[in-house]
C-alpha cells in the first residue's frame, strides 16, 4: 500500500508518542532510528503537501486557460460569421461599391443637367423624361445603399477629418493656410466600412502647411 499524508500524519503522532513516553523496554529501533524516521516521514509529508500545492494551482490554471480558449473560439466563431461577406466575397462587394460610385455620378451628372434646363422652352417633353430618369438613378442608388447597410456595409465621407492611414487613402496635398495640417480637405472617392472594417479607404486630398517665404 503507498503512503499518503494521512497514514504519514499517524505514524508520526505514534512516533511522536514513542520518544516522549518513560518506557524503559527493549525495543527493535534505537531512539536514533525513530527520530530519523520521524525527520524523513516529516520531510515526505511536507514534500506531497508542496506538490499538492502545485497540483491545484495547476488545476486552476488549466480551467482558466480553457475558459480562454472557449471564449477566444466563441470570438472567432462570431467574426468569421460577421465577416463572412466580406471574406468569401471581398471581390464582389468591391465591384458593388464602383456601382455604388457610378450611379452616385449619374445621379448628380442628371441633376445638375436638369437644374440647368429651361423648362419653358422644352416642346418634346425632354424635361419630363429626364425627370423620370433622374428619379429612377436615385431611387436605385437608394434601395443600393439600404442593401448595403442590411449587411453592414456603409459609406463613409471623411471631409475635414484628421487624416488617418487606415481610413483614408491620400492621393494628393492640398496647401491651405486657413485649414490645420494633415486633415481632408477634398474627398475624390466615399470610403467603405464593413461592420467595423474599413473595406476601402477614402481618397482624399490633404492639407499641407504652406510656404509663405
Amino acid at each position: 500500500m503507498l503512503d499518503t499524508p494521512k497514514r504519514w500524519g499517524k505514524d508520526i503522532k505514534k512516533i511522536s508518542f514513542f520518544l516522549n513516553s518513560d518506557s524503559d523496554s527493549e525495543n527493535d529501533l534505537s531512539r536514533d532510528d525513530l527520530m530519523k524516521i520521524l525527520v524523513e516521514k516529516e520531510r515526505l509529508l511536507t514534500s506531497k503537501q508542496e506538490e499538492l500545492v502545485k497540483m491545484k494551482d495547476k488545476v486552476l490554471r488549466t480551467l482558466a486557460e480553457m475558459e480562454n480558449v472557449k471564449d477566444r473560439t466563441r470570438r472567432e466563431a462570431e467574426n468569421a460569421k460577421k465577416f463572412a461577406i466580406q471574406a468569401s466575397r471581398f471581390n464582389f462587394a468591391k465591384s458593388l461599391l464602383d456601382v455604388a460610385d457610378n450611379l452616385g455620378r449619374a445621379s448628380a451628372a442628371a441633376r445638375e443637367s436638369f437644374t440647368n434646363i429651361d423648362a419653358s422652352a422644352d416642346t418634346a417633353g425632354a424635361v419630363q423624361q429626364l425627370k423620370i430618369l433622374l428619379d429612377g438613378v436615385e431611387l436605385t442608388e437608394k434601395q443600393l445603399t439600404e442593401v448595403f447597410k442590411k449587411f453592414g456595409l456603409e459609406k463613409y465621407d471623411p471631409i475635414n477629418e484628421e487624416f488617418d492611414p487606415n481610413r483614408h487613402n491620400a492621393v494628393f496635398q492640398v496647401p491651405d493656410a486657413s485649414k490645420p495640417v494633415d486633415h481632408v480637405a477634398v474627398v475624390l472617392k466615399a470610403g467603405y466600412m464593413l461592420h467595423d472594417r474599413v473595406i476601402r479607404p477614402a481618397e482624399v486630398g490633404v492639407t499641407v502647411g504652406t510656404n509663405n517665404k
